[in-house]
């Protein structure tokens, strides 16, 4: 791909096209899952692949970016901390988790990680990462040591991501979390949306189509499906079908 991975989604975004993201986790990676993208669902597959977890080796990391780099589709790297770095992905979402206090993952693991990131070439797009309540606790809220944003405090969400975007960050991610019993809220997300100008990723707790769907019309660029996709892959198709048929239905509309 020509242009920079930050400038195609922006171009996206621009022309009103939605974007799929399907997060993959290391240490659930399998070559059945491998051979299932390349076979059974090559022809709907998601926009780009994103990865990275709460827990994982550098080794799983490595394989499954060289495995997913087969497809033909971009690869991004979601990490979790400073060791989930390799340069052969397309690049990285360099974030800090801006709803926390904790300064290990406000700027600790980004400055440990930053030389590496550096010298690998990796085109880096500047975050800001901001976990919503979902009415458990999940992976990265106890990894992290961080409290989320209540999800019925749509002001302080608003305020973080401005604050984020007079920092420098181009690009910010509402999340629910792995496994969340509840997405974040559709007002957030419409909140958030029309106060800063920066890519928009969602996810989190979204599980079926009409899920996708209110996150989409709230106002996300991008949504994010994690655990939905690890419990059934099947579910890409109809992701992929839907995506398509959005994406021409508002094409249509602005003709």
């Amino acid at each position: 791909m020509q242009l920079s991975i930050e400038k195609w989604l922006l171009d996206r975004k621009l022309r009103s096209k939605k974007t799929i993201a399907i997060l993959i986790d290391p240490d659930k990676w399998s070559k059945e899952v491998l051979f299932f993208l390349k076979n059974g669902n090559k022809n709907h597959l998601p926009d780009f692949f994103l990865v990275g977890g709460s827990l994982l080796s550098s080794n799983a990391l490595e394989s499954t970016v060289l495995d997913l780099q087969t497809l033909g589709k971009p690869v991004i790297l979601f990490p979790g901390n400073s060791m989930q770095v390799t340069s052969h992905a397309d690049a990285i979402l360099f974030m800090s988790l801006l709803s926390g206090r904790n300064p290990d993952f406000l700027i600790g693991q980004q400055v440990q990680a930053a030389y590496q990131v550096r010298e690998s070439n990796l085109e880096a797009i500047p975050l800001g990462y901001i976990l919503i309540e979902s009415g458990v606790t999940t992976s990265v809220q106890y990894i992290s040591n961080t409290v989320p944003i209540p999800s019925n405090k749509n002001d302080i969400a608003i305020s973080t991501s401005i604050a984020g975007e007079l920092l420098g960050m181009r690009a910010f991610y509402l999340e629910a979390g792995s496994g969340a019993k509840n997405s974040v809220p559709n007002t957030m997300i419409k909140g958030v949306k029309e106060n800063v100008d920066g890519l928009l990723f969602v996810g989190g707790g979204i599980r079926d189509i009409s899920t996708v769907d209110d996150k989409f019309r709230a106002g996300a660029d991008i949504v994010v499906i994690g655990t939905a996709f690890e419990n059934n892959p099947n579910f890409l198709e109809e992701l992929y079908q839907y995506k398509e048929q959005y994406n021409a239905t508002k094409k249509s509309s602005h003709l």
